[in-house]
């Protein structure tokens, strides 16, 4: 069973997406493994994103992640990064297909949402950065 690490932002928590989301992924038949309501600090913000650090989008993107509570999840099934990449839809919700989550609440690329580990090497360092080893 493939592992994958899922962020809801604190939009997702503001406008009281958390279960809507939880819901998609447990009707497309994917377990939660662990979950974990916290707020991340400027610098855990700044090491989970270290890969963009210098893109202009890099600093609003950390401060929108520490605006406020965040909701950490790992997400267990059969090809489960490929199908939380699905139900999460595309980064910018403009390129989003209709019903998943992004084109139904997403307001732009950098509030879209929630996070999605992008492969098995990123879900192993997400996973691991917000809950050590599973």
């Amino acid at each position: 069973m493939e592992q994958t690490l899922v962020m809801i932002k604190p939009n997702g928590l503001t406008l009281k997406l958390v279960g809507e989301v939880i819901s998609r992924f447990e009707k497309a038949r994917l377990s939660l493994v662990k979950m974990e309501l916290k707020s991340l600090s400027l610098q855990q913000a700044s090491e989970f994103y270290q890969e963009h650090k210098g893109r202009d989008f890099y600093e609003p993107l950390i401060k929108f992640m520490t605006s406020g509570p965040i909701v950490a999840l790992v997400v267990q099934g059969e090809n489960a990064i490929a199908a939380v990449r699905a139900i999460a839809g595309a980064t910018n919700p403009k390129d989003a297909l209709p019903g998943t989550v992004r084109y139904d609440f997403a307001p732009n690329t950098r509030e879209n949402i929630l996070h999605a580990s992008d492969s098995t090497k990123s879900a192993e360092r997400e996973i691991s950065f917000h809950f050590g080893k599973i």
